[in-house]
């Protein structure tokens, strides 16, 4: 009889990886990064446990957004007031502050529970190429296809 393989938490590998977000589709950054952090990529994922990698984004401020959404799609948040709704464009959002643009896309593709949330705090998003990560020795991701 097989038995199926659980991973223990001391069994747990995680690497470092840098993603540069040149030119790159912020959907598209989003899917792959939250895979990576989640642990999908490896072949023993396992739902209930955070197996994911440390995530490293470089050049947050140079990812693309296609079509008109930069004008059209709204970043909303709220301050737990009533009333206290607030909305921004993503031309402003990536103008103003582009670490949260990426962080609240990946974010939303990650579990609603307390796995998605320690799953988010390996995750590192700086503007610029400089990074303070370089004694953990990242390894580049590259994406199949990143043509717009």
């Amino acid at each position: 009889m097989t038995r199926t393989y659980s991973p223990k938490v001391s069994e747990l590998v995680r690497n470092w990886v840098i993603i540069d977000a040149t030119d790159v589709v912020l959907g598209r950054l989003a899917s792959h990064a939250a895979i990576i952090l989640r642990g999908k990529n490896k072949p023993t994922f396992s739902p209930h446990l955070d197996g994911g990698d440390f995530v490293i984004i470089i050049n947050a401020e140079k990812v693309a957004l296609t079509g008109s959404k930069a004008l059209q799609k709204k970043a909303y948040r709220h301050s737990g007031y009533p009333g206290g709704l607030s909305a921004v464009t993503y031309a402003e959002l990536l103008e103003k502050n582009p670490t949260r643009a990426v962080e609240k896309a990946i974010r939303g593709m990650l579990p609603k529970n307390s796995i998605g949330r320690s799953q988010l705090t390996k995750l590192k998003v700086y503007t610029g190429s400089e990074h303070p990560h370089a004694a953990q020795q990242p390894v580049p991701y590259t994406f199949g296809q990143v043509a717009q």
